[in-house]
């Protein structure tokens, strides 16, 4: 497993820390589950996302996710101008955290996409399990 070094800018060596450091703004997070859930690869997929995330923001966010590797980028073989995001195996880690955060916002709040939560809340390590399985199909393709 490959390990970011401990960067000498965190506010501690607390592991919550180092999750919101990596992880604390709700861009990142909806870029992940933009790539988690809805399969998104390409800067126009998430700037067209429902939050409607400016362009400098999502580029930062893009940028920093990589920087941590819980994404990567390569330029897109059929057209050299388009660049393919993809999550890490370190990214598709998040996957249950993710679940956990849909489930407890729904038990709390009025919330939407309600056929998601059903399907959470009726078996969440299935639902895990099909995320983990398209990703390691489409990263299989990445990488070979």
């Amino acid at each position: 497993m490959t390990k970011m070094k401990a960067d000498p800018e965190r506010r501690s060596g607390c592991p919550l820390n180092a999750s919101v450091e990596m992880l604390g703004d709700r861009w990142s997070l909806l870029v992940i589950r933009d790539m988690m859930l809805r399969g998104y690869q390409t800067f126009h997929e998430f700037l067209h996302s429902d939050e409607k995330i400016s362009t400098n923001i999502l580029a930062d966010r893009l940028r920093r996710l990589e920087e941590y590797g819980i994404i990567s980028s390569q330029t897109d073989s059929f057209d050299g101008r388009k660049v393919i995001y993809s999550l890490t195996p370190k990214g598709i880690d998040l996957a249950p955290v993710l679940t956990e955060m849909v489930l407890w916002a729904a038990r709390h709040e009025e919330t939407g996409n309600q056929p998601l939560v059903r399907e959470m809340r009726r078996d969440k390590d299935q639902l895990i399990a099909s995320v983990r399985q398209r990703w390691a199909q489409k990263h299989k393709s990445l990488v070979g």
